[in-house]
């Protein structure tokens, strides 16, 4: 039992809640969507949510918690898909959705506190003729730091690359976790210290991240008479450095029928790929969608919502979310495909799960190489079956991260490093940062063996 009594004596006027029906909503985030995570987390709670509204509260709050060695952990807008945020050993929900200033636009590069919603911050971008270079699907209740922490890329990433990309994160300011709290600046390659590392080795305040030039974006539905030609478009427009593009989803039938507010936008038996194309590329676009025996089912404004959501919301992590609107046992894995040898390895895939399993894949350019991400969608049975898959992708030239569990080593899109170990005992010398989702042993554990996400090593 944490003494959270005492917890709350110390916060004094600091904003917290214990009512039940807060603690449930606070700790869970969209893991839902995997079944093995909804199984893996059921019952993890939190003893209490403080919000703090501003730095100097969250200081107050981090060190009463230290005082009291209650666990702290870090929550945005609760949109993450494997547990990021969820409280493993219960303690304090630091809700940091109070801290959403936009404190600058100068420049091309836009700096916001922490909890920010990334709405928001598009929309103030825009005002002054810019836009955010990435963001989720779930743009609309995301904050900014939570897409640092506990993402990977998204929205932007067909041109922009991956968020762990040189460039796409400007700089951060984070908090450490001590009876007096640090804050300390991190800047270039340094920001993989605490990209993707779920608030388990510092909190994040502040975030910088460079924009780019605002586009009235085209959102466009290509349809495609096989699965070849979708997939070999989609790589292709990741290629095309040429083209304004934001991006490019591809969706093998019969995805496009199983998304319920598109039926009837694709042609039957045809696989579907969803872009963003900026006007000036529109018509190399449609060229190059001749070129590859495509046509344009369906375009309008990307702010228009003809399908009841804007277009983005059927790529990404919402993407399951609408097929699981009509199956709500299909799941898949976070596969990652590079290079040439992609289309051989996914059809080697393809070649020994069903048509009713059909490949849902991201693609972009990153680290060099055009990358296809995701993987067959299968109506869940149990965790052997899921296993299965991930041997089938791997030993097909594929390789996955884990997606349905919530240690940031197990999932594996990062790499824990020496250096990584020393800023977390630096910067968390007690363990109390969301505790048991960093394993620091290096002994990975886990229901699926998936091999991890591999990167062009840097110097």
């Amino acid at each position: 039992m944490h003494p959270i009594n005492d917890l709350a004596k110390d916060l004094g006027d600091l904003p917290f809640s214990t009512d039940p029906a807060t603690l449930r909503r606070k700790s869970r985030d969209q893991f839902v969507i995997s079944p093995l995570l909804r199984t893996e987390l059921a019952g993890n709670i939190a003893d209490i949510v403080v919000t703090p509204r501003d730095k100097n509260e969250v200081a107050r709050a981090v060190g009463a918690a230290v005082k009291h060695r209650i666990p702290i952990t870090p929550r945005g807008g609760g949109t993450a898909n494997y547990g990021q945020s969820v409280p493993l050993h219960g303690g304090m929900v630091l809700d940091m959705t109070g801290l959403n200033k936009i404190i600058s636009i100068v420049n091309g590069v836009i700096r916001a506190e922490a909890g920010a919603n990334m709405a928001e911050m598009e929309a103030a971008a825009r005002a002054k003729g810019w836009e955010l270079r990435l963001f989720p699907s779930t743009i609309a209740t995301s904050t900014i730091g939570g897409f640092v922490a506990g993402g990977s890329g998204g929205i932007g990433s067909a041109m922009w690359g991956m968020l762990r990309d040189r460039g796409n994160i400007g700089a951060t300011e984070a908090m450490s976790a001590e009876e007096t709290p640090r804050l300390i600046d991190i800047s270039g390659d340094d920001i993989e210290l605490v990209h993707h590392a779920y608030g388990t080795n510092a909190i994040l305040t502040e975030i910088e991240m460079p924009l780019g030039p605002a586009w009235d974006w085209r959102a466009c539905i290509v349809a495609f008479p096989d699965f070849d030609g979708a997939l070999r478009f989609g790589a292709q427009l990741a290629c095309e450095t040429g083209l304004l593009r934001r991006l490019a989803s591809v969706h093998e039938w019969p995805i496009p029928s199983l998304m319920r507010d598109l039926k009837g936008v694709v042609p039957e038996g045809h696989s579907m790929v969803v872009c963003f194309i900026a006007p000036p590329s529109l018509a190399s676009f449609r060229s190059m969608v001749f070129e590859f025996g495509g046509h344009v089912v369906a375009e309008h404004g990307h702010e228009e919502t003809p399908f009841g959501a804007p277009l983005h919301e059927f790529a990404y992590g919402h993407g399951l979310r609408q097929l699981q609107k009509t199956r709500p046992t299909l799941t898949g894995l976070q596969g990652m495909f590079r290079g040439p040898a992609m289309f051989d390895a996914i059809e080697a895939v393809r070649a020994k799960v069903s048509r009713e399993e059909p490949f849902r894949l991201e693609m972009f350019w990153s680290d060099g190489a055009v990358v296809a991400m995701g993987s067959p969608q299968i109506a869940y049975r149990d965790a052997r079956q899921m296993a299965d898959l991930v041997a089938l992708v791997q030993t097909s030239g594929g390789v996955v991260a884990n997606s349905h569990t919530s240690g940031v080593r197990e999932v594996g899109i990062k790499r824990i490093t020496p250096r990584d170990v020393a800023f977390k005992r630096e910067m968390d010398p007690h363990g109390l940062l969301n505790p048991g989702k960093l394993n620091l042993d290096g002994v990975a554990e886990s229901a699926l063996q998936t091999s991890g996400w591999r990167f062009r090593a840097r110097s």
